[in-house]
């Protein structure tokens, strides 16, 4: 970092030694929180799938510890939820799809509420715009069919959210040489 970090934190939402949620406090009392949730396997079912149970669980422990926050934070990662119609390439066709299943988009959108996050991306860019993040690695050529979702996201608490400035979706990083099937969102702030 190029400003101190006067403190450092590790969640282990699972118990597992994974290191999905990493928060830091800069030297001003704001926090920024990186997370990484679970994708949840290919079943949407907890009974059939244990991988979509834990990311649910997740979900829940991360909602309980948001409704506790209460200083200046953002919230960033890859969130592996498309929780808007407009969000996914096809909200019909994906219904059933794990990362835009209406459990899991029920799950993000009470995490959201514990703390009255504001989603930056959807700031800028309100719903129905594009605002895809992520793209298969099945696809032969992701730009042909274009069948991308939003599962990256950048959250902020009121005060936060009020000093953003601009929200970019870097897309064309999609097309570079061993890209990552995620591509990079940076959001500008006044400080």
């Amino acid at each position: 970092s190029k400003v101190p970090l006067v403190e450092d934190d590790r969640f282990d939402w699972q118990a597992n030694r994974e290191a999905r949620h990493v928060g830091v406090r800069l030297e001003s009392g704001m926090r920024i929180e990186n997370v990484y949730v679970p994708a949840g396997g290919d079943v949407p079912d907890r009974e059939v799938n244990p991988k979509f149970g834990q990311k649910l669980d997740f979900l829940e422990r991360m909602t309980l510890w948001s409704e506790s926050l209460a200083v200046p934070t953002l919230l960033v990662g890859d969130l592996n939820i498309a929780p808007l119609e407009s969000d996914v390439w096809s909200h019909k066709q994906l219904l059933n799809d794990v990362s835009h299943t209406p459990i899991e988009v029920a799950a993000l959108d009470r995490l959201k509420a514990s703390n009255s996050w504001v989603d930056l991306g959807r700031h800028f860019f309100p719903a129905p715009a594009r605002l895809h993040t992520w793209w298969s690695y099945r696809s032969a050529d992701w730009t042909v069919n274009d069948r991308g979702r939003r599962l990256d996201h950048m959250w902020a608490t009121a005060d936060v959210a009020a000093t953003a400035r601009r929200h970019h979706v870097f897309e064309e990083c999609r097309s570079w040489l061993k890209p990552s099937d995620h591509v990079p969102i940076m959001t500008e702030f006044d400080v």
